[in-house]
């Protein structure tokens, strides 16, 4: 019988925070995107939350150093989680996702991480974000839109 090799894999636990941030402009709900992978990739913005940092306040200063842009927590969306690699480790990754109301600021993306930030109307963020549970988040916000009016 041949022996198997029992490969040790390691891995590691990643916890970051971020969401919507959203603003209403002609009666129509839009929210930033942030690009990445040199412009291949649109997503909501989000980073690690620090030691002694709620999720909450890890959102609105990752949105807001991804972004430019200020904003206030309305409500919690969803944990989404998923692995990826970094090096030869598996990373488990999960993210808070909030919803933020704008409050300040111009669009400016992060100089090292970020390569674009924009404003679209919902329906099209929907159509250019590259995650599907990104996009699920978004769909809970055009529902909650479409329940409550103003969110």
């Amino acid at each position: 019988m041949a022996s198997r090799t029992n490969r040790s894999t390691s891995h590691r636990t990643a916890y970051s925070a971020g969401g919507v941030i959203y603003r209403i402009r002609s009666g129509r709900l839009e929210t930033a995107l942030i690009a990445t992978d040199k412009g291949a990739r649109w997503g909501l913005p989000k980073g690690h939350v620090q030691r002694g940092e709620t999720a909450e306040a890890a959102a609105i200063r990752e949105i807001a150093e991804e972004t430019g842009l200020e904003g206030e927590v309305v409500r919690f969306m969803a944990t989404i989680e998923y692995w990826f690699r970094a090096g030869p480790a598996r990373v488990h990754k999960y993210v808070d996702l909030f919803l933020l109301k704008y409050v300040s600021g111009d669009p400016r993306p992060q100089e090292d991480e970020v390569d674009d930030v924009r404003w679209f109307p919902l329906d099209e963020a929907m159509a250019l974000v590259s995650f599907e549970r990104e996009r699920d988040v978004l769909v809970r916000v055009q529902t909650l839109w479409n329940e409550q009016g103003l969110i």
